[in-house]
């Protein structure tokens, strides 16, 4: 009994021997992979385990730890590269890119975007405040899927920046990538071609009414000097008439185009669109009681047909506001209503406003009328274009103008036969009259206003 208990004695000294050796071992290799991890967590791929002069069991422990950074730092090393390659396509655009994150910081940029807005470092927001405090808040409020337009100035002169966000996902957090455009000599070239534009128009409008006058002048001046008879003294009397009606009619245009250079700086306030539509609809029906001397907003647009305009007005919600100028807004509205009045075969007119998906607040004013033709409708912002007899060609124009000064737009959305854009408003019984079957009439032009 006594040798049976030594050996279990021994046998039990064997095996805490052995656990004890492994435990030692598995400590050993533990710190390894610790120090290997906290190596590789700050960047340091310096270190190497031994595999020579130790164990067989450390030597495949070490030589497999050796692998693992080696893997580590190649898979490294590769998206270093890929990253210097996308950095170097990034920094031969002309496109300015920046990401930010929610606090401002920005954690990409491209030598574009520097280069555009004038500095050597941007690690922030903030920084753009050196150059343009309103600069710094259109980034600060810059939201994803918006665009903006920026004006500042610096030793180059006025620069002038298009602004454009999207939203990216980098590890896990929602991030802001702003794209920046030059667009300077965009402008440049449409600024020039405006006033090419405007000028062959001014020039073909001065020479079309001074030529027959200069003519007439010549004629008259021979006929005073071969003596006052009584029939020169008639055709006399009817050249200088026709001198003064062109002279008269040169004024006009003149200062037609003295009101489209002088748009007045906007005033906005808040006002209430429901309202501002019914007085909009009371004006245009005085305007076509004016014309016709029919009550009831009774309009003939085509010669010998008498029929009413039916104006249908749906404001959602009722309490909508908008912040603009509502006298300039009311000149741009009045505008568009004598418009949809005048195109021929209106029997109905709709007035429709609401607030879309992004805040913004639409309005929509479409008729039943003829609509305008493609060929029209792309000179239709054009100075001094007009399809009408009487027409000054600028009442679109200045109404463009306007809504770009209100920061809004004003946007022909559809001119199509019988193409819906919205469903026609029940109408208001103190704003429309029915002079005929309106069911199942839609919009054939519309013009939309809108207000961001």
């Amino acid at each position: 009994m006594t040798a049976a208990l030594i050996v279990c004695i021994a046998l039990l000294a064997i095996v805490t021997a052995v656990a004890i050796r492994q435990k030692r071992r598995y400590d050993r290799s533990l710190r390894k992979i610790r120090y290997m991890f906290d190596s590789i967590k700050n960047l340091d791929y310096a270190f190497c385990f031994p595999v020579n002069n130790v164990s067989g069991e450390d030597r495949l422990i070490n030589a497999s730890l050796n692998r693992i950074k080696k893997l580590i730092m190649d898979a490294r090393l590769s998206e270093a590269e890929k990253e210097k390659y996308y950095e170097c396509i990034i920094d031969s655009v002309d496109t300015g890119i920046l990401v930010l994150d929610e606090h401002g910081f920005v954690l990409l940029r491209n030598s574009a975007a520097l280069r555009l807005l004038g500095l050597e470092v941007l690690n922030h927001v903030s920084q753009l405040g050196r150059i343009s405090g309103d600069l710094e808040k259109d980034f600060v409020n810059l939201r994803p899927g918006e665009k903006r337009l920026v004006t500042f100035s610096n030793e180059r002169g006025d620069v002038h920046l298009a602004l454009r966000a999207t939203d990216v996902m980098l590890r896990g957090e929602t991030h802001l990538l702003v794209t920046v455009s030059d667009i300077n000599s965009e402008l440049d070239e449409n600024e020039i071609e405006s006033w090419l534009r405007l000028t062959r128009i001014l020039a073909h409008e001065i020479m079309n009414s001074m030529t027959p006058v200069t003519s007439l002048s010549e004629t008259l001046l021979k006929k005073v000097r071969s003596g006052a008879t009584r029939e020169n003294m008639e055709d006399i009397e009817q050249g200088l008439s026709v001198i003064s009606k062109t002279g008269s009619e040169l004024i006009k245009f003149v200062q037609s185009y003295r009101n489209f250079m002088h748009v007045p700086t906007p005033r906005p306030s808040l006002f209430y669109v429901k309202q501002f539509a019914e007085r909009m609809v009371s004006i245009a029906r005085q305007g076509i009681e004016s014309q016709t001397g029919q009550p009831q907003m009774a309009y003939s647009s085509v010669a010998g047909e008498d029929f009413g305009i039916a104006f249908h007005v749906d404001i959602q919600p009722e309490d909508l506001i908008v912040y603009a100028d509502e006298d300039l807004i009311g000149h741009v509205v009045t505008n568009i209503l004598k418009n949809a009045i005048q195109a021929p075969g209106t029997r109905n007119i709709w007035f429709r406003a609401y607030s879309d998906s992004q805040e913004a607040v639409v309005m929509d004013i479409g008729n039943d009328g003829e609509p305008i033709s493609e060929n029209v409708a792309r000179h239709i912002y054009m100075p001094f274009f007009t399809t009408k007899k009487n027409g000054s060609g600028i009442g679109l124009p200045i109404a463009r103008q306007i809504m770009r000064l209100s920061g809004g737009t004003v946007t022909l959305v559809t001119s199509q036969p019988r193409q819906p854009a919205f469903d026609p408003a029940s109408p208001l019984a103190s704003d429309t009259t029915h002079a005929s079957d309106t069911t199942g009439s839609s919009p054939r032009t519309i013009f939309e206003l809108k207000f961001p």
